[in-house]
């Protein structure tokens, strides 16, 4: 896996997941991130089952899957990335953490844009949430460095994907919004999930891991 692979020059995927200084801080980061997040879901998880959560807390989720998936690097610490084992559960955890991540990072954007009025100018509420989110696609760029899918991986990332829009929108439990989603909203979701997965297709090399 020594070609390039999607927009991130590959120097930059070998500095932050190679060397122990800079994953362990991409790990820390991501940690805390989890936790900023989940207090967002806060206040409206009591109504919310408990084996709900993972689903509900949309965010914290897709950060949770990707700290997963850069900590089965800690192993390798100091070997090249060509050399990290590549097998068929570690293809469907990269896989979906790629999926989750993209999607909820641009899924806040779109969003926080369909809602304008109820978000436009707070510094925090609208632009730190969109500069944060965006920062979700550009960690998932790191993925395509070190993993692999397959058509498996691929199709459960789908069902997985529009399953969580179903729950999010036939049943109410989609984040918090300061406005009613609309049609609008569930359309542009379910069209984000299509999105993430063709990107995950098209920027993750495919083959059989050992």
């Amino acid at each position: 896996m020594s070609e390039q692979r999607g927009p991130l020059p590959r120097r930059y995927a070998r500095y932050y997941l190679e060397q122990t200084p800079s994953l362990v801080w991409l790990l820390v980061v991501n940690a805390v991130a989890m936790l900023v997040g989940v207090r967002y879901y806060v206040e409206t998880m009591p109504e919310v089952s408990t084996f709900l959560w993972p689903l509900y807390a949309d965010s914290p989720a897709a950060l949770f899957l990707m700290t997963l998936s850069v900590a089965t690097l800690l192993p390798f610490l100091g070997e090249s990335l060509d050399e990290v084992p590549l097998t068929v559960p570690l293809a469907y955890l990269h896989t979906i953490a790629l999926v989750w991540l993209v999607k909820m990072g641009l899924w806040t954007v779109v969003a926080l844009n369909i809602g304008f009025d109820a978000y436009f100018p707070a510094p925090w509420a609208y632009f730190g949430i969109i500069v944060t989110h965006l920062g979700f696609v550009a960690e998932g760029l790191l993925v395509p460095h070190y993993a692999r899918t397959t058509k498996g991986a691929l199709a459960t990332a789908m069902v997985l994907a529009l399953c969580n829009d179903v729950l999010d929108y036939g049943f109410g439990y989609h984040p918090p919004l300061r406005y009613e989603p609309g049609l609008a909203l569930p359309a542009a979701t379910v069209a984000l999930s299509v999105l993430s997965v063709g990107l995950a297709w098209r920027l993750l090399p495919s083959g059989k891991p050992t």
